[in-house]
């Protein structure tokens, strides 16, 4: 097979893993940080820069790149990869958040979406069908199955219809997929915030689960033990076999936890994000760069880091950057945020492979200021 998950360990004081996800263009190891390239470039910086923070796979958004370029015209230019030159794994998400998030006015039933485009307000039409269709075109090599998230709050009723139809959606995704070695398209879980509904959403989504799986739905303006919770709840339902991949997580402490409960791959465009308006990540909470107190500081954005930021700047330099809108400021804040993020799970792997993982949650959450 194309895809197949090897674990390679697993902690014997917590039971977290290290597995290695084989793929046509190339492996990666988890636990593993995915930069988010929105459209089909993590902001500000180059494939080689990438390359050198470690990242092993990047996101890229498939609502955003049918609306700019067009799918059509990412698969004449050979897809993704070529389009972006980047020869790693790519994952593209289905569209799903994007269309209940950004399109202020939509329809949905249970064929698929209607709403406006957030550029010029035109209508469109996404089915789960036409989501499969514009992600085979891109030529990602994890592709995701078009669901319904619901916001926090969400009542029962309906977060239960929000479930119901994306299992429904995912039977019509798979069928359009079909049987291929290039693709692996994961099932997303959903259910909002209510146990019994999560453990119902994974049970009834196993069985499409081939290639990996993916949590939905977390990350939404709940609180984090909240989605501690949910995490908490799937855990004991996951097959073995596959990579579990929590959706739109990308802070240190989500990702120390997550790997806790049995998660292995995490995206987010926080730390690019964060980045561009001033805040540098560290192993003991976020700084906020711009503020006054560094503007003499005359050392690295983190002791010990080693990247490209941290061997060549100070904050000082950084936080003169910041504040008059110099580019390179954003720029190097995203490659240090994103190399920490290699670095953390870098450690989080030592301590797994030592069968110390419990021990090093504990020193994190004792040093890590939230």
């Amino acid at each position: 097979m194309s895809f197949t998950y090897e674990v390679k360990k697993i902690c014997k004081q917590s039971g977290a893993r290290i597995g290695v996800y084989h793929t046509p263009h190339g492996d990666i190891e988890t636990p593993v940080f995915m930069p988010v390239g929105t459209q089909a470039t993590v902001k500000s910086l180059t494939p080689d820069e990438l390359k050198e923070t470690g990242a092993s796979i990047i996101l890229s958004n498939t609502y955003h790149l049918y609306m700019r370029p067009g799918h059509e015209l990412v698969q004449k230019a050979g897809g993704l990869h070529k389009f972006m030159a980047w020869d790693r794994p790519i994952l593209t998400d289905s569209g799903g958040f994007q269309v209940f998030s950004l399109a202020k006015l939509r329809a949905i039933d249970d064929n698929g979406v209607e709403f406006n485009s957030h550029i010029d307000g035109h209508r469109e039409y996404f089915t789960p069908e036409k989501a499969i269709q514009i992600q085979h075109a891109l030529g990602a090599d994890i592709i995701m199955a078009f669901d319904e998230c619901t916001a926090s709050g969400t009542d029962k009723l309906k977060s239960e219809r929000a479930m119901e139809r994306t299992l429904k959606w995912l039977d019509r995704c798979y069928v359009e997929h079909g049987d291929s070695e290039t693709q692996a398209l994961f099932p997303i879980v959903q259910g909002n915030m209510f146990a019994d509904l999560r453990e119902e959403s994974i049970k009834r989504t196993i069985p499409y689960a081939k290639k990996g799986i993916a949590i939905g739905g977390l990350s939404v303006g709940e609180e984090k033990p909240v989605m501690y919770e949910m995490l908490d709840v799937l855990r004991p339902f996951y097959p073995n076999d596959i990579p579990r991949y929590l959706m739109g997580v990308g802070s240190a402490d989500c990702i120390v936890e997550g790997v806790l409960r049995g998660i292995d791959m995490f995206d987010c465009v926080l730390p690019t994000r964060i980045a561009r308006n001033g805040t540098a990540m560290t192993m003991t909470g976020d700084i906020t760069i711009r503020n006054a107190t560094y503007k003499e500081d005359f050392t690295p954005v983190e002791e010990g880091c080693d990247c490209y930021c941290c061997r060549n700047y100070t904050k000082a330099y950084i936080r003169h950057l910041i504040n008059t809108d110099e580019i390179l400021g954003g720029r190097m804040l995203s490659l240090h945020n994103i190399r920490f993020l290699q670095r953390l799970t870098a450690k989080i792997k030592e301590a797994i492979y030592e069968d110390r993982y419990l021990d090093f949650v504990q020193e994190f959450r004792k040093n890590y200021n939230k």
